[in-house]
């Protein structure tokens, strides 16, 4: 699996919040939910959507936004608008001051607002929980990143549009496999656009001797590797290698496969029954109390809490 590959291979939405807004202006909404990826798709009229820091972004019809979580941010007709509602975590709806909405903005299946036809009509979709997307995915976007109709066509839009109001057997599951292949295909996008900020190991695949270390790492990382032995591998010295795999990625050698490591055990441990000392053997680690000490000293919970947690979402 190539590099993109492995990184698109993240999100797997499972009993995803999915929802058709519509409003009327003035309208605004505050999020503050939490979730660690939310996908808003305008299929009519226009909207803003204001991050807790830096600059309102507009969407107008067609156009796609992705928020990484866990930060705040409010969606409205005008950026100036006061928001007329906060979600919070779990999908819970509240007035700005604190007092529930109560189902008062239920329009029918899965859809939410002033009225069905309203002037600005927005998909969304958010993945609730962390164990959801992976975290190398999450580490390679921005706060917020947007795609425009003129760069962004996809097919299943309509489709999407259809299926998220339906109440039919198997619904959620459908709706979860939607949002799935419509964030692979606008990431796709996304990391093809010269605008794009992919973190920097992404960016270093492209160099032939820091690209070559990568591959090496993401391809075995169960491997013994040292520094010596990636740049043999990639026909340079030592320092050359350390230099250049630094510069281009930002962090030494060692200390990206660590990471990479890690990251694929929590995927393990969230996907699969394997046992905590197999998983070590699979990522690079001598046994289950070594990988246990990193995974803990990275993720701050044990690699059990960690399945724990996943497994209960």
């Amino acid at each position: 699996m190539d590099a993109l590959g492995a990184l698109l291979a993240g999100p797997r939405a499972r009993g995803a919040f999915l929802i058709r807004a519509c409003f009327d202006p003035p309208w605004g909404v505050r999020v503050e939910d939490r979730a660690p990826l939310t996908v808003m798709l305008m299929a009519r009229g226009d909207a803003w959507i204001t991050p807790e820091s830096g600059e309102p972004v507009r969407l107008g019809p067609g156009d796609l936004a992705i928020a990484r979580g866990p930060h705040p941010y409010t969606c409205a007709d005008h950026p100036d608008t006061a928001p007329q509602a906060l979600i919070l975590p779990g999908g819970e709806c509240h007035y700005p001051d604190g007092r529930p909405l109560n189902g008062s903005m239920d329009l029918g299946v899965r859809t939410w607002g002033d009225r069905p036809d309203g002037t600005a009509v927005m998909l969304i979709g958010t993945y609730l929980w962390p164990g959801e997307v992976s975290g190398p995915l999450l580490d390679a976007l921005p706060p917020l990143l947007t795609l425009t109709a003129d760069v962004w066509d996809c097919p299943l839009t309509p489709l999407l549009a259809e299926e998220i109001v339906r109440d039919a057997p198997g619904q959620e599951v459908v709706l979860d496999r939607l949002l799935d292949l419509l964030v692979i295909a606008a990431l796709r996008a996304w990391f093809a656009r010269p605008e794009a900020e992919p973190p920097g190991w992404y960016r270093a695949l492209a160099d032939p001797v820091a690209g070559r270390a990568l591959r090496l790492m993401q391809d075995d990382p169960a491997h013994p590797w040292t520094v010596a032995g990636l740049a043999a591998e990639a026909g340079v010295s030592r320092a050359a290698l350390a230099r250049r795999f630094t510069d281009l990625v930002g962090e030494p050698p060692m200390t990206h496969l660590t990471y990479w490591r890690l990251a694929l055990a929590a995927d393990r441990l969230r996907d699969t029954d394997d046992t905590l000392e197999a998983i070590a053997r699979q990522v690079g680690y001598g046994s289950a109390f070594a990988l246990s000490t990193a995974f803990k000293r990275v993720y701050g919970v044990s690699p059990q809490q960690h399945r724990s947690r996943t497994a209960a979402a």
